[in-house]
């Protein structure tokens, strides 16, 4: 048995992760991660004091030594920034990639073995098998692979998901056996350091001299409305764009360098394939080999073909709808991930 650093949240996965790998007998370290200034009396939501309080009274029952890292400079750089920049780009970021990527599986990695462990784990639902090889889990609806695809295989070799066979309701009868205060704690689907969800104000507040406004216009180019940020809008939305056109419209186009903002119809928004850069391969498919892609957390496994060279086509054999700039495509092969990307650019369906 070695010595392995918990990532606890102050939720109730990251607490079983502790429990259990106490009672197999590891040497067990809780670290949790300050990730930014939140609101200490916003009791109830993700990152909170409360989740600090509630992740120390964990340790404190297991007898396991207990540590809080400041990890908001990295934090604001890879997770916070990049949010902002994304949308800037006219595209919609994804954090919580980012953070896993960036954040959890480098740089507190690398101070977990600092700490002399030989693993890190955390309450994600993912399973690492021999190869080593990122699988989903065993309960579909909590997989969390999507989010992982960055994580290199050097760092699955020293990470483990003690969760990544079990079920929610499973992990809260784990807690409530082991006593713990988070046994019964609500889940945050929220971003946890926009806690009101309010993006667009988010943003504002980052870059407070920043002017977005711009018109809102159908697929010829006539002005159907203004919009006084075009940072407010993503792919596939339909509800607060603030026009009549006498039937439903989604967003179909950002542009940055116009602040224009194009809607049409629903049909519009299917497509054939996508384009993505800066990926990240753990198992790259053959040209022609029919693989499957995931383009949002907890969309359907599109199957699909991915093309050669750095930026390459990935091609459904369907169309899917709303292929949104910003987000990450997953690839998978049997419930293996074999990589990812960042999607650039949507390619239209091939009639």
């Amino acid at each position: 048995m070695g010595r392995v650093v918990v990532a606890m949240s102050g939720g109730v996965d990251s607490s079983v992760v502790a429990g259990l790998l106490v009672e197999q007998g590891h040497d067990v370290i809780g670290v949790h991660m300050k990730l930014h200034d939140a609101d200490p009396d916003r009791a109830g939501h993700c990152c909170g004091l409360d989740d600090a309080l509630d992740a120390r009274a964990v340790a404190d029952r297991l007898g396991i030594p207990f540590h809080v890292m400041d990890l908001r400079e990295a934090f604001r750089k890879a997770v916070m920034d990049d949010l902002v920049d994304t949308y800037l780009a006219g595209a919609t970021p994804n954090p919580c990639v980012q953070c896993n990527g960036v954040l959890k599986f480098r740089v507190l990695l690398r101070r977990a073995l600092a700490l002399g462990a030989t693993h890190l784990a955390t309450g994600h639902y993912a399973r690492v098998l021999d190869g080593p090889a990122l699988v989903q889990a065993a309960d579909a609806e909590k997989d969390q692979t999507y989010f992982l695809f960055p994580v290199t295989l050097a760092a699955l070799e020293r990470t483990l998901f003690p969760l990544g066979g079990l079920t929610k309701a499973e992990v809260r009868a784990h807690a409530r056996r082991l006593g713990f205060v988070t046994a019964d704690k609500p889940e945050s689907q929220e971003i946890c350091f926009i806690p009101d969800q309010d993006h667009a104000g988010f943003i504002a507040r980052a870059r407070p001299a920043l002017d977005g406004a711009g018109d809102i216009v159908d697929p010829r180019g006539a002005v159907v409305g203004r919009h006084d940020g075009y940072w407010r809008f993503t792919v596939g939305q339909r509800r607060g764009l603030g026009v009549a056109m006498g039937r439903k419209v989604y967003v179909r186009h950002i542009d940055p360098d116009t602040h224009r903002v194009t809607v049409d119809s629903e049909q519009a928004l299917w497509h054939g394939g996508l384009v993505a850069s800066r990926w990240i391969w753990h198992d790259r498919p053959a040209p022609h080999e029919v693989v499957a892609a995931r383009i949002r957390h907890r969309g359907a496994l599109l199957p699909c073909t991915v093309g050669e060279g750095d930026t390459p086509e990935v091609r459904f054999h369907e169309p899917a709808w709303a292929v949104s700039p910003g987000q990450a495509v997953v690839i998978y092969r049997d419930g293996r991930v074999l990589g990812g990307g960042w999607i650039r650019s949507a390619l239209e369906e091939e009639t």
